[in-house]
């Protein structure tokens, strides 16, 4: 396997097929300046496709996961005469950054410890588990500065669904980790980091007993249920199934089952 991007911004660490993605602008408070987010694309790049990385977990350094868009940058933009185009462009480029994350081949954990605001809930939401302390802060403020959230708003929509998305974006509204289940913003709420790691634990091992073929496939297959009608998701999902019928590890899986063995890809 080639080995991982060197990167400043965005620490990686990785153990067993799984890694761990650190957010490593701590003075910012993990926000999503260009330094980080180049490197953040770098290390999902380094991903797609990789099937030795089974998992991640996508958390942020000095006790806070992401406070959303680097506010100084857009500041600069604008003393610098607010380019439509520029503007338009760099906020295209989040939204990207988040369909990256959001199509990851592997199953992402997203653990979220101190605050999760604006882009940082956005980013939160593209996570396939999302596990949150009970004290953490989350807010959707773009409306209160007189901006949107424009890229992020259709990932926290299939997230919570319309009317809780409306009532979160349209009135900023503030809310601590205890209340995120109720709201299906959240899977998991842990009082700590030694309960966050039981999660964790028991999580992968279920991931670690499936196919990592089988499990990027039933992504895309979730995925397009987002874009395509009924009718086309049925020969959409037909040869989806065929893909992971006739490949070499959905030949494995069914050969494990019938040889009353585990199949090759399973870690103990």
């Amino acid at each position: 396997m080639d080995a991982l991007p060197d990167t400043t911004k965005v620490l990686t660490t990785l153990d067993g097929g799984w890694l761990t993605v650190t957010l490593n602008e701590p003075e910012k408070r993990n926000a999503l300046s260009a330094e980080l987010t180049t490197d953040l694309n770098a290390v999902l790049d380094h991903c797609h496709g990789n099937h030795d990385i089974r998992g991640m977990t996508l958390r942020g350094a000095g006790g806070t996961f992401c406070a959303g868009g680097d506010l100084k940058s857009f500041g600069k933009i604008l003393a610098g005469g607010g380019d439509h185009d520029a503007v338009k462009a760099m906020n295209r480029s989040g939204g990207d950054l988040f369909a990256k994350i959001e199509s990851l081949p592997q199953v992402v954990i997203a653990y979220v410890q101190g605050a999760a605001i604006a882009g940082g809930l956005g980013m939160m939401c593209c996570a396939d588990i999302i596990v949150v302390d009970e004290d953490a802060k989350f807010a959707l403020t773009e409306t209160k500065l007189g901006i949107v959230p424009a890229q992020i708003a259709p990932i926290v929509v299939a997230r919570v669904g319309m009317p809780a998305a409306r009532r979160l974006m349209l009135t900023a509204a503030r809310f601590k980790g205890a209340q995120t289940q109720e709201i299906g913003l959240s899977d998991f709420i842990v009082s700590d980091e030694v309960e966050f790691a039981e999660i964790e634990a028991e999580i992968k091992s279920g991931v670690l007993s499936c196919g990592p073929q089988a499990n990027a496939l039933t992504k895309d297959i979730l995925l397009a249920t987002q874009r395509l009608s009924r009718a086309d998701m049925l020969d959409y999902a037909a040869g989806k199934f065929a893909d992971a019928m006739t490949s070499d590890e959905g030949k494995e899986g069914i050969m494990s089952f019938v040889q009353k063995r585990k199949p090759s890809w399973t870690k103990d």
